[in-house]
């Protein structure tokens, strides 16, 4: 077997593609994102490759621009949870992971939702913490949109404490039996004030995976106090090693070690028998996510203005961008739309683009491009070089896009030896590594 410098071993999850614009729905190849053949299809392509989790993002409103749902922009599918039990049915080893929102959600009926997904699966169940203080998808719930952006961590960490509290509850079956019963809880805090007795025994993992994204301070620190596994957009080598090491060192704080968290990017990946092939599939790729249409949307979500007459071909608005507009509501801001529009106006002018040519250029690049061998090469200096514990592969097909990795990618991982010939436990957790819960209570 060849192996490289390093012996650190790679992780890799797979996220089913759907829930944004880089989606590419006009390839023949595309299928439905709804029918359940489709997640079945990305969830064995994964665990053939032996990938620790397959991951569903969620939308709890369906997007809107100038008022009306936006058809270039899937958001809606079945509830991420019911899915994965599903799932669980047709994967054996598989990690199951559902991002489902602390915000707009209560612990008792969480925890009592990913508890059963634990016991059905066999002890491969995650969930990805996600938080929204957007008034727009608050309307959806009784509450409203009543959570200041400032306190969205702050009950996203009350509330994965709590959950922990609740699955505490159970003491672990014993050698000879079941597990006896649980002690009541009760639970004071800032936002949430429960008592009673969890309804689900102690789950095969005790805890489930937590997974969090968010590149905030505040997310960090959430990360590192309560999370097991970091999903994050940092591309470059560079930005990942500086991400990796603020992050891994904010864990000793908590009394946690370096290897208690994973950090794990977003990344996609684009395949040829030679270099230029690779790069010319990626830019057709590039091409077809950013259609004009879609550049103008784009445009439009920094400036805030319509600008359904203006030529995708020509140059940038040239009106400033309007901070306050709601012009389009359910999409993840961008951030400082001043500071956007001028980084953009620099490259137009720098290279002479259009605006569909400076959507192309700063929205729409692909992470890993090259043959097999160049990309399981670069896949691995990043894990090496402390960039990355390991990659969550984002196709930009559904529901093929994985298919040609695992065939092409995964097995140049394994002749390296950063990666697995074969699962050598049957839970998420010994997937990724992470040391047992310790039970409290």
């Amino acid at each position: 077997m060849t192996r490289t410098h390093s012996s650190k071993q790679m992780h890799l999850a797979a996220h089913f593609p759907g829930v944004n614009n880089t989606t590419v729905w006009t390839d023949p190849r595309s299928g439905s994102q709804i029918d359940f053949a489709s997640f079945e299809h990305l969830a064995r392509t994964a665990e053939r490759g032996l990938f620790d989790y397959f991951f569903l993002a969620e939308g709890l409103r369906l997007r809107e621009h100038k008022g009306r749902i936006h058809d270039l922009d899937v958001v809606g599918r079945p509830e991420s949870i019911t899915v994965l039990n599903a799932l669980a049915a047709v994967t054996d080893r598989l990690g199951l992971a559902a991002t489902v929102n602390a915000t707009f959600n209560e612990p008792y009926e969480l925890a009592r939702r990913l508890a059963s997904l634990d016991h059905l699966s066999g002890g491969r169940a995650a969930w990805n913490v996600v938080t929204s203080s957007d008034a727009f998808t608050g309307e959806n719930f009784r509450r409203g949109g009543f959570l200041d952006r400032a306190d969205r961590y702050t009950r996203a960490a009350e509330f994965v404490a709590t959950a922990r509290e609740l699955w505490d509850t159970w003491p672990p079956a014993g050698p000879d039996g079941p597990p006896g019963a649980p002690h009541p809880f009760t639970h004071r805090g800032q936002h949430f004030d429960i008592a009673g007795e969890f309804g689900v025994e102690r789950s095969p993992q005790g805890h489930p995976v937590v997974i969090q994204a968010g590149d905030s301070p505040e997310g960090r620190e959430f990360a590192a106090s309560a999370a097991d596994v970091v999903f994050t957009r940092h591309g470059t080598l560079e930005a990942g090693r500086a991400f990796y090491a603020d992050v891994k060192g904010r864990l000793a704080a908590y009394g946690r070690a370096p290897d208690d968290l994973k950090i794990m990017p977003g990344v996609t990946v684009v395949l040829g028998d030679t270099a230029a092939e690779a790069q010319e599939r990626a830019a057709e790729i590039r091409r077809l996510q950013v259609s004009p249409q879609n550049a103008i949307l784009a445009a439009e979500q920094v400036w805030g203005v319509d600008l359904s007459g203006h030529d995708p071909e020509g140059p940038l608005p040239a009106v400033d961008p309007d901070p306050h507009s709601d012009l389009v509501q359910g999409r993840v801001g961008v951030g400082d739309p001043s500071a956007v529009a001028e980084r953009w106006r620099a490259l137009s002018r720098a290279k002479g683009l259009s605006l569909h040519q400076t959507v192309l250029e700063t929205t729409a690049r692909q992470s890993f491009v090259g043959t097999p061998d160049a990309v399981a090469g670069q896949l691995t200096e990043f894990v090496a070089a402390d960039a990355a514990d390991g990659f969550i592969l984002v196709p930009h097909l559904t529901p093929g896009g994985l298919d040609e990795f695992v065939e092409r990618v995964v097995p140049l991982l394994q002749e390296r030896g950063v990666f697995r010939t074969e699962y050598a436990g049957t839970t998420l957790r010994s997937h990724l590594g992470l040391p047992e819960p310790v039970r409290k209570g």
